[in-house]
């Protein structure tokens, strides 16, 4: 019998409340059963007297397994109270949900120990979707309430200096571990808080690991490398979760250690390894529409802290112009990430942005920028199985006419979907030399086989 139907059967006598079938496989359900209620309601009556019997400033003086076991000692003592039969495994399992209640993120801090799961997509408190390698999929997971939900949102928003309530009803933060998070609550959520939480592991994916998932190849990787340490600015543009920011990562690890690093983000995601690196983070206005710091002010500023790079989280805005102007003058080296679907696309939506900056700058000007600032661009993809690839490496050659010409170096051809539904392809050389084949040969850290490539 499962510990919620124990609960339920050893419970006080209560107004009866509707049963509900199990759903099927992979669907949702969106109400309780009477025994998920009983079982909910005896968590937080054990939540409920633990906050009254502890004291949270002796808790605070221990150190963090010490606060766990003294903890752990006091939930199991009120189980004991509860006078409700249960066995070993069900008080452990009681006693982990409700210690995650108190020190974690409560219903999903098993999610977020996933390493499977990349994305936590909790719509409203009844529904919780989880991204595991690459697809969707949903979850038994579901919050006693909107008002539960809307705790553990305050509870990670408040961590790092935000809030969220009814005149400031959107809100974006990191957790400590580097993980993303966007909440939104009612009047905008019409059917309740939704949260969306996107993880990154604790340690960051490698070179090697995208060689083995198969999202690009050994040759990809000789080249790309050999752009970043002869300093080209490269762009890396795709979809939402097409692996950007990871790509982002691993293309910064080619980044020599002996140089000076400046990051700017809107919400902090990058994980540099080098021992040189400065983080910049926006600021979003304080309750009376004051104090905001925006990504173009943190490019301007970081020109002024002698950096060697500038690498730009994401590029959404204003900040587009300036920090083409940087790599125009002199901060060459740079790398940064757009949305966008194709290289093309890339340059495009990197015209529409500098307009934001509130310039009125002829067409043709604003693609002499771009041409002139930006080396290569790297497009990535999630595909319909779940994987993400490089689909291709994109030189940017100069400007014929009003139009910027592109030529690829390589690139991801897809054949087709296999019986299991997974996408087969290869990864091409297009045999193109590129125009910035002579700054690869001058740098002395690029390898064989891309001299190879170079004079083939």
């Amino acid at each position: 019998m499962r510990l919620r139907d124990r609960v339920a059967l050893n419970r006080r006598p209560a107004a009866p409340v509707p049963d509900f079938e199990p759903p099927p496989r992979g669907v949702v359900r969106s109400r309780w059963t009477a025994a998920d209620r009983a079982y909910q309601d005896l968590k937080l009556r054990i939540h409920r007297e633990l906050l009254e019997r502890i004291d949270l400033n002796n808790l605070a003086r221990l150190g963090p397994g010490q606060a766990t076991a003294e903890l752990k000692s006091v939930i199991r003592k009120l189980i004991d109270e509860q006078a409700i039969p249960l066995t070993e495994r069900d008080r452990e399992n009681l006693s982990t949900e409700i210690l995650n209640e108190v020190n974690g993120l409560g219903p999903i801090e098993p999610l977020m120990r996933d390493p499977d799961v990349s994305d936590i997509l909790v719509n409203t408190a009844r529904q919780v979707y989880v991204e595991r390698l690459g697809k969707l999929e949903p979850t038994p997971v579901i919050f006693r309430d909107d008002a539960h939900l809307l705790q553990i949102i305050d509870r990670i928003v408040s961590k790092v200096g935000r809030r969220i309530d009814e005149s400031s009803p959107m809100v974006d933060a990191r957790l400590a571990d580097g993980s993303r998070v966007n909440a939104i609550i009612p009047p905008l959520a019409l059917d309740g808080p939704i949260l969306s939480i996107r993880r990154f592991g604790r340690n960051p994916l490698t070179v090697e690991d995208l060689l083995s998932f198969g999202s690009l190849t050994a040759e990809v990787v000789s080249l790309v490398r050999a752009m970043v340490r002869a300093r080209l600015n490269i762009l890396i543009s795709g979809g939402t979760g097409s692996g950007k920011t990871t790509l982002l990562n691993c293309l910064s690890s080619f980044i020599p250690d002996n140089e000076r690093i400046v990051t700017v983000e809107d919400s902090a995601e990058l994980q540099l390894q080098q021992p040189h690196v400065v983080r910049l983070e926006t600021r979003p206005p304080n309750i009376e529409g004051k104090g905001q710091v925006t990504q173009r002010d943190l490019v301007r500023n970081s020109l002024r802290m002698r950096p060697d790079r500038i690498v730009v989280g994401e590029v959404r805005g204003a900040e587009s112009l300036d920090m083409l102007q940087a790599m125009n003058t002199g901060h060459d080296g740079s790398i940064s990430t757009v949305h966008a679907n194709s290289a093309r696309d890339a340059l495009l939506r990197l015209e529409m942005m500098m307009q934001m900056a509130g310039f009125d700058l002829p067409t043709k000007a604003m693609r002499q920028q771009v041409s002139m600032a930006l080396d290569a661009v790297v497009h990535t993809s999630r595909l319909s199985d779940g994987t993400r690839k490089v689909m291709s490496v994109t030189e940017i050659v100069g400007m014929e006419g009003d139009t910027i010409t592109l030529q690829d170096l390589f690139i991801y051809h897809r054949d087709g979907i296999d019986a299991r539904g997974n996408v087969v392809g290869r990864f091409m050389s297009t045999g193109i030399r590129p125009h910035f084949a002579d700054k690869l040969k001058a740098s002395s850290t690029a390898d064989t086989s891309v001299l190879d490539y170079l004079n083939a």
